[in-house]
């Protein structure tokens, strides 16, 4: 397999071939669910938005402190400023991601009763929570899947094994969605982060030891 030949591919055998990948991966040791560390849905919608350019690793070493010091949407809704920033600096962005945050706690206080958002469309009008963010809170938090959280493992697999061509999050998550039958939704995302982060690694991926690397276009075996 390689990239000519996924270009030719029909929908059917690009689907067919997309079971194949998804079934050699699942028999594979990986731990199912988020890395993220998590109490409850709403600290898990903090935890997420933390993990934006930045480490699960890193976001679990910082959240310990930061739920000690916050733990409801109202704490967070009042908190000082200059001590979130201060909390969460390490794992960089932090001026945004504070605010974010805040902001979205405050909203949560206001409009939803303190209580997490259950939806989808509810939970993207919060500030700094788009459809990435909503799907893992929804998934891990809720066991609810709406669809596919598209973070950047997600979004490099999914290009290099020409499940979709296209670069914008949102748009890959709709070529999933039709190309993943709705049953597998809530493995692929961890299934996938869990592959990009031991075999296909951003700068150096181990086509030699990958299972599926007779079906992957970008197999440099």
């Amino acid at each position: 397999m390689n990239f000519s030949d996924a270009k030719k591919e029909s929908f059917q055998k690009r689907k067919k071939r997309a079971e194949k990948i998804l079934k050699k991966l699942e028999k594979q040791k990986y731990a199912p669910g988020t890395a993220l560390t998590h109490k409850n849905p709403f600290q898990l919608m903090v935890a997420t938005i933390l993990s934006a350019q930045c480490t699960d690793e890193r976001v679990n070493k910082v959240t310990p402190e930061l739920f000690k010091r916050f733990k409801t949407p109202q704490d967070f809704a009042s908190a000082n400023l200059t001590e979130l920033k201060r909390l969460i600096k390490s794992t960089g962005f932090f001026n945004a991601k504070a605010k974010n945050i805040k902001n979205a706690s405050k909203k949560i206080v206001k409009e939803f009763n303190g209580k997490t958002p259950k939806t989808m469309e509810e939970l993207i009008t919060l500030p700094g929570v788009a459809r990435k963010t909503a799907n893992i809170v929804l998934s891990y938090g809720f066991g609810k899947t709406v669809g596919i959280a598209v973070d950047t493992h997600v979004k490099r697999l999914s290009n290099r094994m020409f499940f979709s061509t296209e670069k914008n999050p949102d748009k890959i998550e709709q070529d999933l969605l039709k190309l993943i039958d709705e049953k597998d939704w809530p493995k692929i995302n961890s299934t996938l982060i869990w592959h990009g982060r031991k075999i296909c690694q951003a700068r150096k991926p181990d086509c030699k030891n990958c299972v599926i690397n007779k079906l992957c276009p970008s197999s440099l075996v």
